[in-house]
């Protein structure tokens, strides 16, 4: 203590001031010291307890800089006891350096509080439930609070007041704030509603044409929900849209295990007609159609036998249709398929006729969700249908092309 009295006593015969900058120095190399110290043996502390188990949450503490930030409340801490020991310093100077150290210590926790948020989220979404209940929004309605408070926090530090004196003094700014915060709350309150009544999860596939959106939900956050598009491109939707405007969500189909295919062949008219004796033989020949061809025979022998007037007269008697076979056979070989959902609704129908033909609509829905294979399962599905039809004597319904008209004019 002499031999430090002796320094302070010839550095203040050069200066008054120099005892005062050299203590300082001391003081901030001190604090630099201990800022080196803690960033590097805290974060190699928690690393390695973190790597030394099995669960992640900790792993994620760490990779969100929760320590990293804490450390940065040592040089802090070292300024603002080391400060008072510093003699000479005149005291409005010391009040003045306190000050500003608790308002960098309220950041740091600020800071921190933040990054344990973060991890919070990250640690949530290891869970299944994160899938379903997303709580991103919520996480940053808890950091917007925190800011807020740590804002109040530091104006009652700067001002050398109370922080419930603070806060009463915000009562008559509110309508300025709710200005100001409007697309907040309005997003606070839609991310509640999309919770609470499951309007949206990450992973579902949307459709919002008002948006362009059409695909997977890959974030859903406090003010926006981000949608990534089949073409790889991210649509950026306002989360209080989708609960103001109406949106398609794909979740039920994918839940369901079974995807729609509603698709028509257009049938041409002309090709429509009454089958022969020998078509009906022929088509009793197919696997598919044996069932139908028997019992429709007999349903129309017994209708025939009660006609009061000649039945071997065609206009009178009942008779197969090439179109009403082909749509029998269209249906068992759907109900046959593998790839087709045999519990949900399958039907083969006919539309109204229009200038386009008869328009035969297969209705039902496949066993996969999978996009790549129901695009699969329908184009080999009409493929055949396409293909078979001519064997019914049936032609598919095409506008003329200029081959065609060719093909009309006179030699």
């Amino acid at each position: 203590m002499d031999f430090i009295g002796n320094i302070a006593s010839q550095l203040q015969d050069i200066h008054p001031w120099l005892p005062i900058l050299a203590a300082l120095g001391v003081l901030v190399a001190a604090a630099i010291v201990a800022d080196l110290l803690a960033k590097r043996q805290l974060n190699r502390l928690m690393r390695r307890a973190a790597g030394s188990t099995d669960s992640e949450w900790d792993d994620l503490l760490v990779s969100s800089g929760v320590f990293n930030r804490l450390a940065q409340a040592a040089p802090a801490v070292v300024i603002y006891f080391g400060i008072s020991a510093i003699p000479n310093l005149p005291d409005g100077a010391v009040a003045t350096i306190n000050k500003l150290t608790l308002v960098f210590l309220v950041i740091v926790m600020i800071r921190a509080v933040s990054a344990v948020l973060t991890a919070i989220d990250g640690i949530y979404e290891l869970s299944p439930r994160a899938r379903e209940r997303p709580i991103k929004g919520f996480i940053q309605i808890a950091k917007i609070i925190v800011f807020l408070l740590g804002s109040v926090l530091v104006i009652a530090i700067l001002l050398e007041k109370s922080p419930l004196g603070v806060l009463t003094g915000f009562g008559a700014i509110t309508a300025i704030l709710l200005l100001v915060f409007k697309d907040t709350i309005l997003a606070f309150v839609a991310s509640v509603q999309l919770s609470r009544l499951d309007m949206v999860r990450v992973g579902d596939w949307i459709e919002m044409p008002e948006f362009n959106a059409d695909g997977d939900v890959i974030e859903v956050a406090l003010h926006t929900v981000r949608v990534q598009n089949w073409d790889k491109t991210i649509t950026t939707i306002p989360t209080h849209r989708l609960v103001s405007t109406s949106f398609k969500n794909w979740r039920g189909m994918s839940e369901s295990g079974g995807r729609r295919i509603k698709r028509a062949i257009y049938i041409d008219v002309a090709s429509v007609r009454f089958m022969t004796a020998d078509e009906v033989a022929h088509f009793r020949r197919f696997v598919l159609l044996k069932d139908y061809v028997d019992s429709k025979e007999q349903e129309l022998e017994a209708h025939n036998a009660e006609l009061p007037g000649p039945a071997d007269e065609a206009a009178n008697a009942r008779r197969l249709t090439n179109l009403g076979t082909f749509r029998a056979y269209v249906y068992n070989y759907l109900r046959n398929h593998p790839d087709i959902h045999k519990e949900m609704t399958l039907l083969v129908r006919q539309l109204p006729p229009g200038p386009t033909g008869v328009p035969l609509e297969i209705y039902c829905f496949t066993r996969t969700t999978d996009w790549l294979k129901y695009e699969e399962i329908q184009s080999d599905i009409f493929d055949h249908m396409l293909a078979i039809s001519r064997e019914f004597g049936l032609l598919v319904y095409q506008q003329p092309s200029s081959g065609d008209l060719a093909a009309l004019a006179p030699d």
